[in-house]
């Protein structure tokens, strides 16, 4: 894929690999270089952790998984997407069993685009707030 458009291999990203769950996509849009660059300090920064993140974090606790991207800039190979992860909490997210209650994660992320693949990813989400929440009952 060295002529894809980044914006379309982040769309293509979020669709495939993050709310349905497709592992075939995963492997085919990730370099086996790729870094993670705001994993936490002394967390797996490569490919594999990026995909438990979503395979046993996220979509375990969260069902009805969809990705709803607001905005998306690209400047040469760097998208920067604003985007929100919702989902009915109904199974453990990080030690907080289900609530039943309907979530939604605010994410800003960069994606360098490599060859039509993720090649690095920076990033920040409400997550903390929302596990925050979801303690407070």
């Amino acid at each position: 894929m060295p002529h894809a458009d980044p914006k379309d291999v982040v769309r293509r990203f979020n669709l495939d690999v993050i709310e349905r769950g497709d592992r075939a996509a995963f492997e085919a849009l990730m370099l086996p270089s790729f870094v993670n660059r705001t994993a936490p300090p002394g967390a797996a920064d490569g490919p594999e952790s990026m995909w438990q993140t979503f395979d046993r974090v996220l979509r375990p606790a969260l069902s009805d998984l969809r990705v709803e991207i607001h905005d998306q800039a690209a400047e040469g190979a760097k998208v920067t997407s604003r985007k929100t992860i919702r989902g009915r909490h109904t199974g453990t997210l990080l030690g907080v069993a289900a609530t039943g209650r309907d979530v939604a994660i605010d994410v800003i992320d960069i994606v360098r685009v490599e060859d039509g693949r993720y090649a690095e990813h920076w990033g920040v989400n409400t997550l903390a707030a929302v596990l925050a929440g979801l303690r407070q009952g």
